[in-house]
């Protein structure tokens, strides 16, 4: 790949936290200029960006007035104004990640939903409007115990995720829209991080292998490469290629999976941005 020569290039960025950060070290030695967008003045890219601007990446006004002069645009959090987003792809400016799959992937209701319409394997489940739904369908019996519930929205850094074992538990239900998927007995959790050029060429990275903390729902080690055999390394790798392809996205894809005991390997959710599982990788 020819490196990008002089100042020609711009990528404003929604979001400045850590993964903003990382990923304005990469384009550094690109010569890209990164101009970032985020509430806080403090936040990790703020001293570090070309040019930072205080504001809200979830305000539709804030987001144009901030890419107006865009000629890339990404993002660093999925917790963006996506019809902003629609808007400036639709002066022609290049975004990334499309818009439309970047709203399915928002929702972790759609995203499953898409895993299903699209052939690509992931834990069995259900949707439901809300907690009482919830409670009716385990009453009823169409729903057993015990069930992971995520909410479809707004889930973020292990917020919005809970195990349902008892039906105690069922009084801590969260309220919103959320989706019931089976508790996966799995031996380990796997993130692949793959990449896709706008001409259709994809590269994965080795996978890696995520401890999580058991109360924070947070990845507190990062195994790389993965204690995987060389059969299970290349079916992830080719899973992970094989979703980035469905989505027709472009640019880098984290894809957290979990292997069962069976060898069996099932997508659990998608980043379309830097992501903590590939941070040696930059």
């Amino acid at each position: 790949m020819q490196q990008v020569k002089g100042h020609d290039l711009t990528l404003h960025i929604l979001g400045g936290g850590q993964l903003g950060k990382m990923l304005i070290e990469a384009a550094s030695d690109w010569n890209i200029r990164c101009h970032v967008l985020d509430p806080d003045p403090d936040c990790s890219c703020s001293r570090l960006a070309w040019q930072f601007t205080c504001g809200s990446f979830k305000d539709y006004d804030a987001v144009m007035a901030f890419c107006a002069e865009a000629h890339y645009i990404t993002i660093e959090i999925e917790h963006v104004n996506t019809d902003a987003l629609r808007d400036l792809k639709a002066q022609g400016k290049k975004v990334f990640p499309d818009p439309d799959m970047l709203d399915i992937i928002k929702d972790k209701g759609k995203q499953k939903s898409f895993y299903a319409e699209h052939g690509i394997p992931t834990s069995p489940f259900t949707l439901y409007d809300d907690a009482d739904a919830i409670r009716q369908a385990v009453a009823s019996g169409t729903r057993t115990l015990p069930f992971v519930q995520k909410s479809c929205t707004a889930g973020y850094d292990g917020k919005g995720v809970q195990v349902v074992r008892t039906k105690d538990d069922l009084d801590k239900l969260l309220p919103s829209a959320s989706l019931a998927e089976e508790l996966i007995p799995f031996e380990k959790e796997l993130a692949v991080i793959v990449a896709r050029s706008t001409n259709g060429d994809t590269k994965a990275f080795p996978a890696v292998e995520m401890e999580f903390h058991p109360t924070a729902n947070l990845v507190e080690f990062l195994l790389s490469p993965a204690h995987i055999n060389s059969e299970l390394e290349q079916k992830a790798q080719q899973l992970a290629v094989r979703t980035i392809e469905a989505m027709n996205l472009y640019g880098v894809l984290a894809v957290e999976m979990f292997l069962t005991a069976d060898g069996d390997i099932l997508v659990n959710e998608v980043a379309p941005r830097p992501h903590n599982s590939g941070h040696h990788t930059i």
